[in-house]
């Protein structure tokens, strides 16, 4: 999509002008919207339903939703804050339409696999094995992210990935800020039991959402908003 791309590049960097455009059915400046929140929201939706292909539907139906709605939006809260809220609902409905199972902390706490124990002692350095060592515990880090209960995933996630503030993951999931801090302080306390200390090496790379896959999301809620005729292309 490289005229679309190419458009979008060319949209003005400030969030009002490009709210204002969206709203109006610029497909360029909801663009410009997506790629700049696609991450941050794909980690809510991939928190909540500890699954990328569910996330990624979550994800996209939350953009069309947020995009229905923009006309109407006043900026009570920061827009960010606002789209965390409207994906993490969608996924929320989708967890409980599926009837996740929550797995007993026990069990997501005790790892006795070698090659996990393996990663989690490898000590960081350069060159392609250390390239490797870190790409596994980033994904052990993923997966014990996924094997924390439920209410603690999403606080953790936009708490310590997201580095949002404790306010802005209140108002986001709509629990009281003692809530956030109290689930965000057990979370990490269970993480670092289960990583033996390596839980910061990988955060900043967890669950990323960039490239093939940011644009894969794009395509296909652009699509989706040009068959329900919420946009227009510039």
């Amino acid at each position: 999509m490289p005229d679309a791309m190419t458009a979008a590049a060319a949209m003005p960097q400030s969030e009002d002008a490009l709210v204002a455009r969206a709203a109006g059915g610029d497909a360029a400046a909801f663009e410009r919207l997506m790629r700049r929140y696609n991450q941050r929201l794909f980690r809510t939706a991939r928190a909540i339903l500890k699954n990328d292909a569910e996330a990624e539907d979550a994800l996209q139906e939350g953009w069309l939703k947020a995009w229905r709605a923009l006309p109407g939006w006043r900026g009570q809260a920061r827009l960010s804050t606002w789209l965390v809220r409207i994906v993490a609902n969608e996924a929320l409905g989708r967890l409980r339409r599926t009837t996740a199972q929550v797995i007993p902390l026990e069990a997501a706490m005790v790892s006795t696999d070698r090659d996990t124990q393996d990663a989690l002692s490898e000590a960081p350095g350069h060159g392609p094995e250390a390239t490797l060592a870190r790409a596994e515990v980033r994904r052990l880090m993923e997966s014990r992210i996924d094997l924390l209960p439920e209410q603690f995933r999403a606080v953790f996630m936009l708490r310590a990935v997201e580095e949002m503030s404790v306010a802005e993951v209140a108002e986001a999931l709509d629990i009281p800020e003692a809530t956030v801090r109290s689930r965000f302080h057990r979370a990490r306390a269970l993480l670092r039991e289960g990583l033996a200390g390596e839980m910061d090496l990988a955060l900043g790379q967890a669950f990323a959402f960039d490239g093939a896959r940011c644009d894969r999301i794009v395509a296909r809620t652009l699509a989706a908003a040009r068959d329900e005729g919420l946009c227009r292309d510039s």
